[in-house]
């Protein structure tokens, strides 16, 4: 594992840099560090979601208003939001996703598996320009070019960050 290096930080300088106002979330033991920071900061809005795929509404409802959003979620709920996807790529609106993968790297939980393996192809099929990143010191200027290529042509795009950067998790853990 190499999260010695605290990613959140960068990515959270990378949020404020682009002027990225809420992020959606159904919160992951992966995400921890970062949502903490989204939420103590008074500048941003931290959405706490049901399910995955009511942030695709959030997040192009927030550009047709001028302001921009982001989705935080972990690999199991990509699947959620699929279809959903649509309605961000038929609108142009950019939705840059940082997504903690589940399912590789000493993965405990056997369904896990299926979404882990397929994640990214699933993704790309669907429209989604995908960035996999397995080193920590890595996922802030990933998530920057991603963030940029967003923002600048109304795509949808996802970071994945591999379970070796977010640790394996045991049984009992989130």
């Amino acid at each position: 594992m190499t999260a010695s290096h605290d990613w959140s930080a960068d990515v959270f300088a990378e949020i404020k840099r682009f002027g990225i106002e809420t992020v959606c979330t159904v919160p992951d033991g992966g995400l921890t560090r970062l949502l903490n920071k989204v939420g103590d900061d008074p500048d941003l809005r931290l959405i706490t979601l049901s399910t995955e795929e009511e942030s695709m509404g959030v997040v192009t409802g927030q550009w047709l208003g001028g302001k921009r959003a982001m989705v935080a979620m972990q690999s199991s709920g990509v699947g959620n939001c699929i279809n959903a996807l649509g309605f961000p790529a038929i609108m142009r609106a950019p939705c840059p996703m940082l997504v903690t993968m589940r399912g590789q790297w000493g993965e405990f939980n056997p369904w896990q598996v299926q979404m882990g393996r397929c994640c990214e192809a699933v993704l790309e099929a669907i429209g989604v320009k995908c960035f996999p990143v397995d080193k920590a010191e890595e996922v802030g200027e990933t998530f920057a070019g991603a963030a940029a290529l967003a923002f600048n042509g109304g795509f949808s795009t996802a970071v994945l960050i591999s379970q070796r950067v977010i640790g394996a998790k045991g049984f009992g853990q989130e």
